[in-house]
């Protein structure tokens, strides 16, 4: 009996670390999961140890290549985004991989700014709200302004996914959904870089574009090996739904942000997107996906914690919490608000605190919650659907776990197809069906995601449900 031919992705987030293998019908045979030391900057500031992530993920595959079971045609690479690697001359990192949650310094954004037309300006043309590093063009042009001996030895930029490809082909190249991701770097109305990055001469440090779904095939190890050029992680999950379903849909992907995927909206963002924190992802051809988002997990388990310390209970004890439509009922007569978020930038009423005197247990005061958290999600999803005809929601992630969200999603948005769907695969699988030529169709979802449609709530006081 022969090694089962196979596809490898490494499929890596901020926290897990991930190695998964697929059969020729995408089905997952071998998974490796780590979690890794971060290592700090020249600031002191936590970020991943690009050293160690590399030693892991050349042990794990050359593993893999001498196994006596797999017989390995292709590999893959998908990763978060908003990370840029800095490579020399000889393709060494010149730099940490700083992390997107560090700040850039105000007169540093307040120049570039003023200098390029304003913020607004800049946000809609770049489909890129300000976010600091997070935009990640934003990262070059503060490593030219406060490192410019350190920028002017970058022989490329690459984003996370490519230059783990490099790491393998030793060809630096660009793609669509890393160049597309908030970075500020894209003119989405030229379809092209935008004036920015050419006056700054940021252009010249960014490696060829080639197709989303491109590879080198070569030799490593001496194994014949096609190698994919990675792919931002989060239009990795969006590309099964895209393959598989052809009427409009919405994908609602939830973790430590709530991401809104809308794939089917072909508008320019507008300054009411943008002050709303639209922006736009890139599909694997180009075209553009318009996505809200809020930083919903996160604020979640600060939150969270908060209310375990209050009410003295465990951390994992918000999982036990099912929906009580009695207590939602009560809460809901007179609504207001009494959290205090943290993490979160959408416009909502300011508190100095939040206010839990009012609610005798963990429950009541976790069902205020996520009424709260909710008020924002629907925010957010009416704007990634805008004026799109979209019937079916698609919602992913960890937030399909916790019953109250799920209960409010299907009360909230019952005019539409609300479907969970459960892949822990999600990214990984995108990065593998996308070196791959095989088709898939409508089947393949309702068989390896385990869909389940929501049913709406019928409850006992309809005249006091607030619908969208």
């Amino acid at each position: 009996m022969g090694k089962k031919k196979v596809t490898a992705v490494f499929d890596i987030g901020k926290t897990n670390k991930k190695f998964f293998l697929f059969d020729k019908n995408y089905q997952e045979i071998f998974r490796e999961y780590t979690n890794l030391p971060l290592t700090v900057d020249e600031d002191g500031y936590e970020t991943e140890d690009l050293e160690q992530l590399e030693l892991w993920m050349k042990k794990t595959f050359h593993q893999i290549l001498e196994s006596e079971k797999y017989e390995v045609k292709a590999i893959n690479f998908s990763t978060y985004g908003a990370s840029f690697v800095h490579i020399d001359h000889e393709g060494k990192a010149l730099t940490p991989l700083y992390n997107y949650t560090k700040t850039i310094e105000k007169e540093i954004t307040d120049e570039f700014y003023e200098k390029y037309g304003g913020e607004l300006k800049i946000a809609r043309e770049t489909a890129s709200p300000q976010s600091g590093m997070l935009n990640s063009g934003m990262q070059l042009y503060w490593i030219k302004k406060k490192y410019p001996e350190t920028f002017d030895k970058i022989k490329y930029s690459l984003h996370l996914p490519q230059y783990l490809s490099f790491m393998f082909t030793s060809i630096p190249v660009s793609e669509y959904t890393s160049i597309g991701c908030h970075t500020n770097l894209w003119n989405y109305d030229k379809n092209d870089y935008h004036d920015w990055v050419y006056e700054e001469r940021i252009s010249r440090k960014l490696a060829p574009i080639v197709p989303t779904g491109a590879s080198i095939n070569t030799s490593y190890f001496g194994k014949k090996i096609k190698i994919g050029v990675g792919i931002h992680d989060s239009s990795s999950a969006l590309l099964p739904y895209i393959l598989s379903k052809k009427k409009p849909f919405l994908l609602l992907s939830t973790g430590t942000w709530s991401i809104s995927l809308n794939p089917f909206n072909e508008e320019s963002l507008t300054d009411v997107d943008i002050e709303n924190n639209c922006l736009n992802y890139m599909r694997v051809d180009g075209n553009r996906v318009k996505a809200s988002r809020f930083f919903m997990g996160n604020e979640y388990r600060t939150q969270i914690e908060k209310l375990g310390h209050y009410y003295n209970k465990d951390y994992g004890y918000h999982r036990t919490v099912k929906f009580d439509q009695d207590l939602y009922l009560k809460l809901i007569e007179k609504p207001s608000i009494y959290f205090k978020f943290e993490g979160i930038r959408l416009q909502r009423k300011k508190l100095e605190n939040t206010k839990l005197e009012g609610f005798k247990t963990f429950e009541e005061a976790y069902h205020q919650l996520m009424i709260e958290l909710m008020e924002l999600q629907i925010h957010t999803i009416s704007n990634a659907i805008g004026n799109s005809k979209i019937g079916t929601i698609y919602i992913d992630g960890g937030f399909t776990d916790n019953d109250v969200f799920m209960k409010l999603m299907s009360h909230h948005f019952s005019s539409y197809k609300v479907l969970s769907t459960q892949s822990p695969l999600g990214s990984a699988l995108g990065a593998a069906m996308i070196i791959s030529n095989k088709e898939i169709d409508g089947t393949f979802l309702k068989e390896n995601y385990r869909m389940k449609q929501l049913v709406p709530l019928i409850l006992k006081s309809p005249h006091n449900i607030q619908n969208i």
